[in-house]
């Protein structure tokens, strides 16, 4: 694999650190290290900016709105950001529902949602996980009966994340109770957040904030030409989703971000010794190890973002970025709770009160430590578990 970059690549790279340079809203700053966003407002606000750019959904089709970049162009641009500290789009859209609407939606559907979600200006949340539907999400009960020109629909979602926010929402539900398989008789919906019989009641974490919701539906009525692909073959559309979702989960250059920060944290905290704990040789072998994992997992993205410049969509690939790539997370999210040390403690006590952007004391990148740490737990579940993964892998790449 070529890593150099090219004259013409290096320019790019200039023009995206001076666009976001010179773009980025000032106020968002803050939260590179504090907290994430806590507004509607800004949780959108870079987003738009990218759509009037028309920078928005670089991995897009370009009849559908994408840049047309190469694999290493948009490398360039996940690092710049990570650089900078962008605050991530939310993949929920861009990521997630978008692809499923160009890909299996009507013409119709392309042209009334997607231009809404290449602006930002629309806020999309995912229907999948029922109380007694995660992993095994083929077991899912949320019915929709047809009647006429509606769905009816009733069931409950349970910990979707910032439904709260949510204008629209993609939901799986089952449209044919009497399929021979499980994943057979299910649709892929959208509905409209504002209809009658939608609820969405918060969930407390540990960390005070309110991230995830349950969602009730109650005799929804949703329009049919809302039914994304055919009555009864949603599954294939919530199997494509889930691929896009677990590539993006990895996050290779974000983490790369952190491991710097964890080096900066690691130089001035003091070690058992007195001496800073980047000195302390078992502290830097588990950085380093951390690293070399990193380092093979950024190659598996290339390849992924390889493939998908020559139209093949992500595959198993996508099993293995998920697994490493959430495992990483936690990694990290444990060595800086470890050199953040005493204190991360106010994080742990004032748990029972919302996550603020207010300064901690301590070092850089100690504020939030903890419940980064604990908010981080979830990552090895959501998107499909790690254990799932594994058993896909299995299956898909040994022939087990």
């Amino acid at each position: 694999m070529k890593l150099d970059f090219s004259p013409e690549e290096i320019a790019f790279r200039e023009e995206v650190r001076a666009f976001i340079a010179d773009n980025f809203p000032e106020r968002l700053h803050a939260l590179d290290t504090n907290a994430e966003p806590e507004s509607r407002e800004d949780f959108l606000a870079w987003h738009k900016i990218l759509g009037a750019k028309g920078w928005s959904v670089p991995a897009w089709p370009v009849k559908y709105g994408g840049t047309g970049w190469s694999p290493t162009q948009k490398y360039i641009w996940l690092e710049e950001n990570a650089r900078a500290g962008t605050t991530p789009l939310l993949p929920f859209s861009v990521a997630m529902v978008g692809p499923v609407i160009y890909t299996f939606g009507a013409e119709a559907q392309k042209q009334r949602f997607l231009p809404g979600i290449r602006s930002g200006e629309v806020w999309w949340c995912q229907g999948y996980s029922e109380p007694g539907a995660g992993s095994d999400l083929a077991s899912l009960k949320s019915k929709a009966v047809r009647d006429g020109d509606h769905y009816v629909v009733n069931g409950q979602k349970t910990w979707i994340t910032l439904a709260q926010f949510a204008d629209w929402g993609f939901f799986l539900v089952r449209t044919d109770p009497n399929a021979r398989k499980p994943q057979e008789g299910i649709s892929f919906l959208l509905i409209d957040m504002k209809s009658p019989g939608v609820t969405v009641r918060p969930i407390k974490l540990i960390d005070g904030g309110f991230e995830v919701n349950d969602i009730f539906l109650d005799n929804v009525r949703v329009p049919a030409e809302n039914l994304v692909g055919v009555e009864n073959e949603g599954w294939t559309c919530a199997k494509f989703l889930l691929a896009h979702e677990r590539a993006g989960i990895a996050d290779v250059a974000r983490s790369k971000k952190s491991v710097d920060r964890l080096r900066a944290l690691a130089s001035v905290q003091p070690g058992d010794n007195g001496a800073p704990l980047i000195q302390d040789g078992d502290f830097e072998r588990k950085i380093c190890e951390l690293e070399i994992d990193l380092m093979a997992l950024e190659y598996t993205e290339l390849r992924v973002l390889a493939a998908e410049q020559a139209g093949r969509g992500p595959g198993p690939e996508s099993s293995l970025l998920k697994i490493k790539g959430t495992e990483i997370q936690q990694r990290l999210t444990e060595l800086t709770l470890e050199a953040a040390s005493q204190y991360a403690a106010p994080d742990v006590l004032s748990s029972s009160a919302p996550p603020t952007n207010e300064r901690s004391i301590g070092p850089e990148a100690t504020p939030g430590s903890a419940r980064s740490y604990f908010n981080t737990r979830k990552t090895s579940i959501y998107g499909g578990s790690n254990e799932i993964q594994r058993n896909i892998i299995a299956k898909v790449v040994l022939g087990l």
